[in-house]
């Protein structure tokens, strides 16, 4: 287990995420972990590696840039930013905490197994570091309601740091496309059914070449009680402790059976 944290202000921070060193939502969790702690760091990827998901870069040297004073860029994927982090950035004294986001756009249900942010989560939670992915759902063409990430992420990261959890399992975040005062509660919620990329855009480029978009239509159940999907369609703050041991133990038994 992770343990309790209830004293946050000597907490030492790493935030990264999945939109880039220069995203508006890494600037806002900026302001949010400087709310808990003074010793805030960020380690993220140069460019946007959005739907990346928990990939590493193998096959290329990795280049890490200082932007500013406990500020870098890594030209790789948010796995990478969070691996450099831990183990180059600040090997010297490793982070308490990671925080990855503020995601522009939800990141529920499927879209977890895409998703850089989660990945980025996940990656320090396999370093032994608790991690918190935080993300913000958006409606087009409605502009992106940071403020309400902003206004109750502090709350709600101590909250869940005051309980702690397993050492296999990191804390998912999705903020509803509502402003901070219309917010209809914080639920502790499942993982929902959503499948990103069922759209799928055929076209023509000016030599005749077909290509091919992947849309961003998703097929999801909005009407799932419990769900995190639901809860943030509500109006609610979604928390979905998502554990990454993805073992069927009801079918290693039906299997174990079959070897037996």
């Amino acid at each position: 287990m992770f343990p309790p944290v209830t004293d946050l202000s000597a907490l030492r921070i790493l935030i990264s995420n999945d939109d880039g060193i220069n995203a508006p939502g890494i600037k806002v969790l900026e302001r949010i972990a400087r709310t808990i702690s003074k010793d805030v760091w960020v380690v993220a990827p140069e460019q946007e590696q959005s739907a990346a998901g928990h990939s590493l870069t193998i096959r290329r040297p990795l280049r890490v840039r200082r932007v500013s004073r406990r500020r870098f860029a890594v030209d790789g994927t948010p796995t990478d930013a969070v691996l450099l982090g831990v183990n180059l950035v600040m090997k010297g004294k490793k982070p308490d905490l990671v925080l990855s986001g503020v995601n522009r756009g939800s990141n529920l249900g499927e879209d977890v197994t895409y998703s850089g942010t989660v990945a980025a989560a996940m990656e320090a939670t396999i370093l032994g570091v608790p991690a918190i992915a935080l993300s913000q759902f958006i409606t087009h063409p409605h502009p992106v309601k940071w403020g309400t990430a902003e206004h109750w992420a502090p709350e709600i990261i101590r909250r869940v740091l005051a309980v702690g959890w397993g050492r296999n399992v990191l804390m998912n975040v999705n903020f509803p496309d509502v402003v901070a005062s219309h917010v209809t509660g914080i639920e502790v919620t499942r993982q929902g059914k959503r499948k990103l990329g069922d759209e799928i855009v055929e076209r023509k480029d000016p030599r005749g070449e077909s290509y091919v978009w992947i849309g961003a239509q998703r097929a999801e159940e909005r009407s799932t009680p419990g769900t995190d999907i639901e809860a943030v369609c509500r109006g609610a703050i979604s928390v979905t402790p998502l554990c990454f041991d993805l073992t069927d133990r009801d079918g290693m038994r039906a299997l174990s059976l079959a070897f037996t």
